[in-house]
């Protein structure tokens, strides 16, 4: 039998692009258990103990929190499950236009719950991937009754550490939750002919004012110019800026 440690690790490492044969020498599991693993990665992590990295001695994977703690904000939500029974379901809605951030996030949601069991659920315009735990409260405590922009959102000081150091990550699931990349055509004349210009920018739409200051301080943080389009809208539209995301954000997929 693999210790949890090393099948927690394990099933990490494939998820997230390591070989088997890389994953095998790191963790001493063998290459025939860890294929069948990264074939069927959701009955690989319902081998592996559902235990809090909050509530317990586990290592929480920083930068796949980051990138979920994005996500959350911006199309998560956390409710009491059919029947509560003290147990909680995060969902995250995901445009269908975009399938590679469906699996993204079901992928994300597995690295930070290792041994849960992801969903998708079909709904009109968009797959709400899910996951049920009694723990979603503890590692996401903004978590609260009513919409989030109802309310005072802000990170508590362990959740602030992990975006100060992984903000690239933060930033990411943020614009992909509620962000896009754009081309913006702008109309000028030029000796006395209309002429069109294009060019790519950034655009963060979110009703809470407190998710929006998170959005832009991770901007500053980075060193990414930005500037308020309108009431609920950040845009980055300078190329240096627009290039500096471009580096670890880019187009949706």
């Amino acid at each position: 039998m693999h210790d949890p440690e090393s099948k927690r690790l394990a099933l990490h490492l494939l998820t997230t692009g390591f070989t088997v044969d890389s994953v095998a020498r790191r963790t001493g599991i063998p290459r025939s258990t860890l294929w069948r693993w990264k074939q069927n990665p959701e009955r690989a992590a319902a081998l592996v103990p559902r235990l809090c990295p909050r509530c317990h001695d586990r290592a929480l994977d920083p930068t796949a929190y980051a990138y979920l703690l994005g996500l959350y904000l911006g199309d998560g939500s956390i409710a009491n499950a059919p029947g509560n029974k003290g147990v909680f379901r995060l969902e995250i809605a995901c445009d269908d236009g975009w399938p590679g951030l469906i699996d993204a996030a079901a992928t994300t949601i597995l690295a930070v719950m290792p041994g849960s069991k992801v969903g998708r659920r079909q709904c009109p315009g968009c797959t709400s991937v899910n996951c049920y735990s009694k723990h979603w409260p503890c590692l996401f405590p903004q978590h609260g009754p009513g919409m989030k922009h109802t309310r005072k959102i802000e990170l508590v000081s362990w959740q602030q550490e992990i975006v100060d150091e992984f903000t690239k990550e933060f930033v990411r699931g943020l614009i992909h939750s509620d962000g896009c990349r754009g081309i913006n055509k702008v109309r000028r004349e030029v000796a006395g002919e209309d002429r069109w210009y294009e060019y790519p920018r950034y655009f963060f739409t979110n009703t809470s004012v407190d998710i929006r200051r998170l959005y832009t301080d991770a901007l500053d943080r980075l060193g990414i110019e930005w500037k308020q389009a309108n009431a609920r809208n950040i845009s980055v539209a300078k190329r240096e800026a627009v290039a500096r995301l471009d580096e670890f954000v880019g187009p949706k997929y």
